[in-house]
């Protein structure tokens, strides 16, 4: 028993700041609903609106594309009929009902569907683009996006060939990932949560608690011999 308390002393002292830094950024990752992490609160619920019945819809890959269709779809979006096509590789085309090919949404665009789309949206304070390789990091995805960034702090990124709102990062989402890439031990990525140093930690964790354990069972038991 006196190597089992000299081995859960030692592993205290070497678990013992994982331990408080998981449960620390456990707490600060649960003190708020997750939906209102994903801002899914600022988003306002804007009514669909149908086709019109005389609907006659004409639209083509464009010339010499022979990339791989994944869905193709019709929706009328600020008054206008448009179709979308989203290839396999993640990029997408837009077409109006005529058939001709829409340009990249305009720094305009984006802030009139942040405007329309999200709450304060109409307090802009700055408006940036960026292409598929060079996104923000609270963004991470590799796509070209135009960064609405609002009064309050929150990040709006609508796509420039989706022309839809992909993402809502406000500031105490930016502090969740952080927290969450403390929790698992990677603050570059922020996605791997099987890497040698977490699984190790995460081992000597629980052999110290089980040692703790064992500990206070036997003291208990001795306690009530004596």
């Amino acid at each position: 028993m006196r190597r089992f308390a000299k081995w859960h002393i030692w592993l205290g002292w070497l678990v013992g700041f994982p331990i408080l830094m998981w449960t620390v950024t456990g707490l600060v990752m649960v003190a708020k609903p997750i939906e209102e992490v994903r801002g899914n609160h600022l988003r306002k619920d804007v009514a669909e609106q149908a086709l019109p019945p005389d609907t006659n819809i004409s639209v083509s890959l464009p010339s010499g594309s022979t990339k791989p269709v994944r869905t193709v779809t019709t929706q009328v979006e600020r008054g206008e009929t448009v179709t979308r096509i989203t290839y396999m590789d993640g990029t997408s085309d837009r077409f109006r009902a005529d058939g001709s090919r829409m340009s990249p949404l305009s720094n305009v665009e984006a802030r009139l569907i942040v405007a329309e789309s999200i709450e304060g949206g109409d307090q802009v304070v700055d408006t940036t683009l960026y292409d598929a390789d060079s996104v923000p990091f609270d963004f991470r995805r590799p796509m070209p996006v135009w960064q609405v960034a609002l009064a309050d702090g929150t990040h709006v990124y609508v796509g420039t060939e989706t022309g839809q709102i992909e993402a809502v990062r406000t500031e105490w989402w930016r502090t969740f990932d952080f927290m969450w890439g403390l929790h698992i031990m990677d603050l570059q990525t922020r996605e791997d949560t099987h890497h040698p140093i977490l699984v190790l930690f995460a081992f000597l964790s629980v052999i110290g608690a089980l040692l703790g354990c064992v500990l206070m069972f036997r003291r208990r038991k001795a306690k009530v011999r004596a």
